[in-house]
């Protein structure tokens, strides 16, 4: 079964890396540039997975999770968030939002795959 994964990530090169590691990986894969874009395409989306990035301007990934989790359809799509800032403590923050995991970046796009399908497998609780 292919995975459909929403990825939210505001910069291009990011996007760009990510859509050919996940896209060589096997998965499919809806990229949106912001927030405000995701929640503009996500009614339309049943994806099996939530890809966010954490800082973006504008609408940051914390409270465009808040507002993808009030829509009925991704209301329980796992969420794995990415970001530089892997502290202990902002991992803790992001796993309580109910996120599975973190993957911290910069990251290795030959792994990505595999870190994504063993969080979906092994949530870190």
């Amino acid at each position: 079964m292919t995975l459909h994964i929403l990825h939210i990530e505001d910069e291009p090169d990011i996007r760009e890396v990510v859509d050919f590691a996940l896209e060589e990986g096997g998965f499919r894969l809806t990229q949106c540039a912001s927030g405000e874009e995701a929640l503009t395409c996500a009614p339309e989306l049943s994806p099996d997975l939530i890809l966010l990035d954490v800082m973006m301007p504008g609408m940051d990934g914390p409270t465009t999770l808040q507002k993808l989790r009030a829509l009925q359809n991704l209301a329980r799509t796992p969420v794995i968030f990415m970001t530089a800032k892997v502290q202990p403590k902002e991992c803790e923050y992001l796993k309580a939002l109910g996120a599975l995991g973190v993957i911290s970046k910069p990251f290795d796009p030959m792994r990505l795959g595999e870190e994504i399908r063993a969080l979906l497998q092994h949530p870190l609780v």
